[in-house]
């Protein structure tokens, strides 16, 4: 068998008979007459003028062999319901859902936006979408009406799927009035609105002509059989959003052919989970790894995939391993800020169950500390497989890959880059590669490999600006991490090197939230910064300047001013966005010339030396900063 690294080689340097050979994982309606074009640096074409369907690999070709194998396995400690779904049942609802679709008049091209919770109709919704050529945009519930509302009016749909509420904790989540006040302040709302009535009143508002009903809808197509569109590989699957260091959110559009194709090759070379075996991964559908590796990878491998609605820590911190024991679980996915939640347990509910079946524990989403890496693998008994990547590319950049060796892993190191991936670390300044042991931008020389973004969505412009301009000389694409890379070959990433706070796995913007926190009337200025934090990797914390001084006099004024900039904060953006803490100051620390010094916040608020201040205006401004954090 090859090693990695002479597999990794021979990805790059032979690039079209490697993909060409991971191509075969997948079906095609219509062989593909190129692997690749990168004749418009940086854009990238895959499996140029194949055709294929994500919903036909993830469902219909595997019928006639696994038409009875569990799919889709649906697990709620929120209502204490489960259902279970084999490949011909998950079909027969997917085409009753394309049968909606069609119905509305949606097809090849056409969006759909998706704002549901943890429910086997939100993978109806989605795989329903990509069978008839739709392009499904899933919105995470976290987000609030505003936010709702930007996203509506960049995708454009042409309808929208959401539920009346979602669960968490035991308590109903609301998502239909959310949903009424994100079309009415949106400038390009969908005619159509379906709704899978679940929890609530089922006499909530509805607005007539535009609202419906997806059980009554449902019974009308019982015995649809709606056929797949076939696509070329690189039309759109999915749009799914990101924030950036700008306050508009970035599309990240995915394409069709390449993304198959990659998901299929991780799940033999990454996950090492075979057909037939089953898959739990613990994110949610409105991140990248929901639609990855609880959705599309797992069915197209012909495995069995959990959806889990519920807290790792309800009923009881247990219920992860129950469901790994019950269900025979091989692989699965989850976070380090999950992890860490364990950690904090009685350790007895980490031993409780029969974790016989289990091989590995995937982590990803933030930097994965060394004394939590550890403390997993020692207190379930199995391999610890730390990964990198992120929503742009869809599967991991960084990873072990036992499917090909086994190589000897590091805590808290993601291991190498991925096979496809041409990673460099480059001086932040100089653009030049760094030595062994020294921090560098993580950067991937282009062309991407198949499955990462194409573009953004309708701004073409904006997807070269944002992720190939960091260095002038080397037009790569820049993670905007750093990392370093030791003498053995092994990577570690640091951290961000720009304004977007990673919060248990979730990216949110410094702008973003600073927008929000300055929709409140009394606020005149503020910064935001990623503050480290023990659970979540990072938490935002605003420095707030306010209009009027004698808001904030007193600390009882203060803690309603906080309240009400916290509330704010939830309208526009969600709860996800609140600031762990808001400070409030009567000045912020910049340079001369007007630029805000969130370094140097950030410092000071990690307890670390704020860096050359020479430049600052006013010194006083960073004194307010200290003085701040000393009485929190």
């Amino acid at each position: 068998m090859p090693t990695y690294k002479e597999t990794h080689r021979r990805s790059l340097a032979d690039r079209d008979a490697f993909w060409r050979e991971q191509a075969a994982l997948v079906d095609w309606h219509a062989p593909f007459e190129r692997v690749l074009d990168y004749a418009r640096p940086p854009f990238s074409r895959w499996f140029v003028g194949g055709r294929t369907n994500l919903c036909h690999n993830a469902i219909d070709r595997h019928l006639a062999t696994r038409g009875d194998q569990a799919a889709l396995v649906y697990l709620s400690t929120e209502t204490d319901e489960s259902r279970r779904y084999t490949f011909r049942e998950l079909h027969a609802e997917v085409n009753r859902f394309a049968g909606v679709l069609k119905e509305l008049g949606v097809g090849r091209g056409d969006r759909v936006l998706i704002y549901m919770p943890m429910i086997p109709e939100a993978a109806f919704a989605m795989l329903a979408c990509v069978r008839v050529g739709a392009i499904h945009s899933v919105v995470f519930g976290g987000f609030a009406a505003a936010s709702l509302a930007t996203r509506i009016d960049d995708a454009r749909p042409k309808a929208m799927v959401t539920a009346d509420a979602g669960m968490r904790g035991g308590k109903p989540v609301p998502y239909k009035h959310l949903v009424d006040e994100s079309l009415r302040l949106a400038k390009y709302p969908p005619a159509a609105v379906v709704i899978v009535d679940r929890r609530l009143d089922r006499d909530m508002p509805r607005v007539a002509g535009r609202d419906l009903d997806y059980a009554a809808l449902r019974a009308q197509h019982m015995d649809a059989r709606v056929p797949c569109e076939w696509l070329e590989s690189s039309e759109p699957s999915y749009i799914l959003y990101t924030s950036g260091t700008t306050g508009k959110p970035k599309g990240v559009q995915r394409d069709t052919g390449g993304y198959a194709v990659a998901l299929a090759s991780s799940m033999r070379s990454i996950f090492c989970v075979q057909p037939g075996e089953t898959m739990f991964t613990t994110s949610d559908i409105g991140w990248v790894v929901g639609h990855s590796y609880i959705i599309y990878a797992p069915l197209i491998n012909g495995s069995t995939t959990i959806m889990y609605e519920g807290l790792p820590i309800r009923p009881d911190p247990a219920i992860w391993w129950r469901i790994v024991e019950e269900h025979r679980v091989r692989t699965m996915f989850s976070s380090p800020t999950a992890i860490r939640v364990l950690k904090k347990q009685d350790p007895a509910f980490m031993r409780k169950h029969d974790l016989s079946s289990l091989e590995y524990l995937f982590l990803a989403g933030e930097p994965l500390d060394e004394p939590t890496a550890r403390w997993a693998s020692e207190s379930l008994g199995v391999a610890i497989v730390d990964n990198y990547w992120q929503t742009e590319t869809g599967w991991p950049i960084l990873s072990a890959q036992p499917g090909i060796e086994q190589t000897p892993r590091k805590f808290g190191s993601p291991s190498f880059p991925v096979v496809g991936y041409d990673v460099r670390l480059l001086h932040e300044a100089t653009g030049e590669e760094v030595g062994a042991n020294e921090k560098g931008v993580l950067t991937i020389a282009p062309p991407l490999p198949p499955g990462c973004m194409t573009t953004v969505w309708g701004d073409d412009e904006r997807f070269v600006r944002t992720y190939f301009s960091t260095f002038r000389d080397k037009p790569f694409y820049s993670t905007f991490d750093w990392a370093t890379r030791d003498d053995d070959g092994y990577y570690f990433v640091l951290g961000r090197t720009d304004d977007v706070i990673n919060v248990a796995g979730h990216r949110l913007g410094t702008r973003e939230i600073e927008e929000a926190v300055q929709a409140h009337p009394g606020v005149a200025e503020v910064a935001v910064v990623g503050v480290a934090d023990q659970v979540k990797g990072q938490v935002p914390v605003a420095f707030a300047v306010v209009k009027d001084p004698a808001r904030v006099a007193t600390p009882q004024d203060a803690a309603a001013m906080r309240k009400e900039v916290m509330d704010t904060v939830d309208r526009q953006l969600g709860a996800i966005a609140r600031p762990g803490q808001v400070h409030f100051v009567t000045l912020l620390p910049k340079t001369r010339s007007g630029k805000l010094l969130r370094r140097s916040i950030q410092a000071l608020a990690e307890g670390r030396d704020p860096g050359d201040l020479t430049t600052i205006e006013d010194p006083g401004a960073l004194e307010q900063i200290r003085a701040a954090l000393a009485a929190r």
